[in-house]
This record gives C-alpha cells, sequence and structure tokens, in this order.
C-alpha cells in the first residue's frame, strides 16, 4: 500500500476553489435580483390598486351627495372631494333608433360623472335616467 504525503492529502480536499466561490456568489445574486423584481412589481400593483380604490370611493361619495332626480337640473357641476376634483355633466341622452314623432312621457338624460386625482389617474362613469317629461 502507498501511502500519500499529509501535505498533498490537505491540499486538494480543503475547501472551495475561487471559481466556485464566484459561481455560488452569481447564483445568489441573481436569486435575490428576480425576488427584489418580484417584490417592487408587488409594491406598484399594491399602489395602482390602491389608488384606483380611492377613485372608486370618492365616485360612490359624489353620487350620493348629488341632489334628488327634481333637483338635478340638466348642465353641469363640480368640485373637490378631498385631494380629488370631479365633475358631473347632465345631458340629454341622444337615441338613435327612436320615432321622434311619437311623444312620451319620459325622456332619458344621460349623467357622466368624473373623477380626477391628484397623480392624473381618473375615473369616468356614465349612466342613464329617465325623467318625466317637464321635470327635467
Amino acid at each position: 500500500m502507498s501511502r500519500v504525503p499529509t501535505a498533498d492529502r490537505r491540499s486538494t480536499s480543503a475547501g472551495f476553489t475561487l471559481i466556485e466561490a464566484l459561481v455560488a456568489l452569481a447564483f445568489l445574486a441573481t436569486t435575490l435580483a428576480s425576488v427584489g423584481a418580484l417584490v417592487a412589481s408587488t409594491v406598484r400593483g399594491t399602489r395602482s390598486l390602491e389608488q384606483h380604490l380611492a377613485l372608486i370611493e370618492s365616485a360612490r361619495a359624489i353620487v350620493t351627495g348629488l341632489p334628488n332626480r327634481r333637483e338635478l337640473a340638466l348642465g353641469n357641476l363640480a368640485g373637490v372631494y378631498g385631494d380629488h376634483n370631479w365633475r358631473v355633466d347632465v345631458v340629454p341622452f341622444i337615441e338613435r333608433a327612436a320615432d321622434p314623432s311619437r311623444s312620451r312621457r319620459w325622456v332619458p338624460q344621460e349623467i357622466v360623472i368624473q373623477v380626477r386625482s391628484p397623480s392624473g389617474s381618473s375615473i369616468k362613469i356614465n349612466t342613464v335616467r329617465l325623467v318625466r317629461r317637464g321635470e327635467g
């Protein structure tokens, strides 16, 4: 049996080489970078969702505070709710398929509600209401 000297045995089995350490560090850096990108994407999505929710809540509050059917006339209203600018337009609804010669008791009106946040994002809600002829 031949024996390997003690000094040679230590040099072949001791630790990692420089290349192995660099490969491990590169792998670790790539993994951390991808986790960081995922976290940043999630934060951006959450912020966008919070802004959209704030717009919807402001629009709900504005709709709740609108005058009742008899007091809401043709024209527009505007104001500020919190930091959000809002505008409500009440305009005649244009009907393409209706027979203009027929007399009707109800007249449709379009209501457009626009809310804009300080960041510039906005929401627009369109709806139609029916008003007795002579009321609106």
